[in-house]
């Protein structure tokens, strides 16, 4: 993981003892210092578990043949296609984010899932564009690949025949990635996706 410097919580946890601390004396002031202490221990959780770029890493063949089941590894390490219909996603409604399986990357997001009909997975837009490279299929199909930035691994084809807003069908391979219910953001290290369940209420 990739935990914000002893300093930093320093400095954050000094500024919220300043904050309170100066017009509080006595019983008040001993029960407070409790409140602080439980803050930064929570801040230092809540960094110490948060994933970010630094955590991506593309990990050798190897690894990946024992890190992945036989499917994940055939879909993202030799660009194979799962069968329409018979892959874990494509019908999955529940609120969330969907993560690179490799990387573990944030890439797609459940409010932008819709039912495309041809039984894969599909989004009207990634969650973070950053995160992807799209490219010209070297079959020579003439489609766009959608590849992992950070892993290289293989995710599927964007198409121009979305809806709206944006036109665009990023269909994908649930192998290529592992979903994350929105109540488990947090404890999975992407907290700061959870305001966006919120804002749907």
């Amino acid at each position: 993981m990739n935990p914000r410097t002893a300093e930093q919580l320093m400095k954050e946890f000094v500024t919220l003892c300043f904050m309170f601390s100066l017009p509080l004396k006595g019983l008040f002031m001993k029960n407070l210092s409790s409140l602080f202490f439980v803050t930064f221990c929570t801040l230092l959780a809540t960094s110490a578990n948060a994933w970010s770029i630094k955590d991506a890493k593309n990990p050798s063949r190897e690894e990946l043949e024992k890190k992945l089941s036989p499917t994940e590894f055939q879909i993202t390490q030799n660009d194979g296609t799962e069968q329409p219909f018979r892959n874990e996603y494509w019908h999955n409604k529940e609120d969330g984010i969907y993560i690179d399986v490799v990387s573990g990357a944030p890439v797609f997001s459940s409010l932008d899932k819709y039912d495309s009909g041809t039984g894969w997975p599909s989004f009207t837009r990634p969650l973070n564009k950053d995160y992807l490279v799209e490219k010209p299929d070297p079959d020579g199909s003439g489609r766009t690949e959608v590849r992992s930035k950070f892993a290289n691994a293989h995710f599927g084809h964007v198409f121009p025949d979305g809806p709206k807003p944006t036109g665009m069908r990023y269909c994908m391979n649930s192998a290529a990635l592992k979903f994350i219910p929105k109540d488990k953001l947090k404890a999975a290290g992407y907290g700061e996706y959870v305001k966006l369940f919120e804002k749907k209420k």
